[in-house]
C-alpha cells in the first residue's frame, strides 16, 4: 500500500501478487481494482472481474463494491448486471463500507435498479454521512428539499448541503448556492450564493447553471467580485 500510494503501482502489484495467489482478500481486491482502472497494467475488465470475485466471496467489501461498479457499467467484456450489482452493495453496506452504503442509497433513491424505497435510501445515507461520503449528505439534503420518506424541512436540507458543500462535493455547493438565492432554509444573501454556485460550477455541477444567471443579475460589480474572492478562497474547514 506504501507503494501504491506513492504511484509506485508496478511495485504494489508486485508485492501483491504472491498474497492474492496465497488466497490474501485484500491483496486479490486491490489487484481487481487496479486492472478495472488501468493502475500499473492495462485496464482489463474480465481479468478486474477474476479478482474481484475472489476477493468479494471471501467477504472483502471493498472488493464486493469495485465488482458492483463492474456489474452496474458493464461493457469491456463485463455484461450489465443490475440485481447482482445490488446484492453485492448490499452486501458491501451491510458490512460497513460507506462508498458501498452511499451507492446503495443512490440506488433505492432512483428506483431504476431496484424498487424505490425513500426510507430505506435515507437510512443508507446516514450510515455514509456518518462515515464522510459527501455525495450522500447533499442526498440527505434532497431527501428533505423534496420530502422524500421525511417530512420538508428546508432548514434540514440546507443543514446538510452546507456540510457537503464544505467537503467538496459541487452538488452540494450548487443546492447551497440556490438555497441562499432563494432563502429556503438560511438567509436570503446574494453574494454567499454566487459563490457557492460559482464553486459548483467550477467542479462540475449541472445543478449550478439555471440559479448562476439570475443571482449574477442580482449584484452589482462589486459583490460579483467579492463572490469571486470568496470562490477563490479555500473551503471552510468541515467539522469532523
Amino acid at each position: 500500500m506504501a507503494a501504491f500510494r506513492e504511484g509506485d503501482h508496478t511495485r504494489a502489484l508486485a508485492l501483491w501478487e504472491p498474497l492474492a495467489r496465497a488466497g490474501n482478500a485484500r491483496a486479490q481486491g486491490n489487484i481487481g481494482a487496479c486492472f478495472a482502472e488501468g493502475l500499473g497494467v492495462p485496464a482489463d475488465a474480465p481479468l478486474a472481474r477474476k479478482w474481484l470475485a475472489l476477493a468479494a466471496e471471501a467477504g472483502f467489501a471493498p472488493a464486493q463494491r469495485n465488482l458492483a461498479a463492474l456489474y452496474l457499467r458493464g461493457g469491456q467484456g463485463v455484461e450489465t448486471d443490475f440485481p447482482r450489482a445490488a446484492e453485492l452493495y448490499r452486501r458491501a453496506a451491510e458490512a460497513g463500507d460507506a462508498p458501498a452504503q452511499d451507492m446503495l442509497s443512490w440506488m433505492l433513491l432512483e428506483g431504476e435498479v431496484m424498487p424505490a424505497d425513500p426510507a430505506e435510501a435515507r437510512h443508507w445515507a446516514l450510515l455514509a454521512a456518518e462515515g464522510g461520503v459527501a455525495a450522500s449528505m447533499t442526498r440527505l439534503g434532497m431527501l428533505h428539499h423534496h420530502a422524500l420518506g421525511v417530512e420538508r424541512d428546508p432548514a434540514e436540507a440546507a443543514r446538510w448541503w452546507r456540510r457537503a458543500a464544505e467537503r467538496g462535493d459541487a452538488d452540494g455547493q450548487a443546492m447551497l448556492g440556490a438555497a441562499h438565492h432563494l432563502g429556503a432554509g438560511v438567509a436570503t444573501d446574494a453574494v454567499e450564493a454566487l459563490a457557492w454556485l460559482m464553486r459548483a460550477e467550477a467542479g462540475g455541477s449541472a445543478l449550478a447553471r439555471p440559479f448562476v444567471g439570475p443571482v449574477r443579475a442580482a449584484l452589482d460589480p462589486a459583490g460579483i467580485a467579492e463572490a469571486g474572492r470568496r470562490a477563490a478562497a479555500p473551503l471552510p474547514e468541515a467539522p469532523a
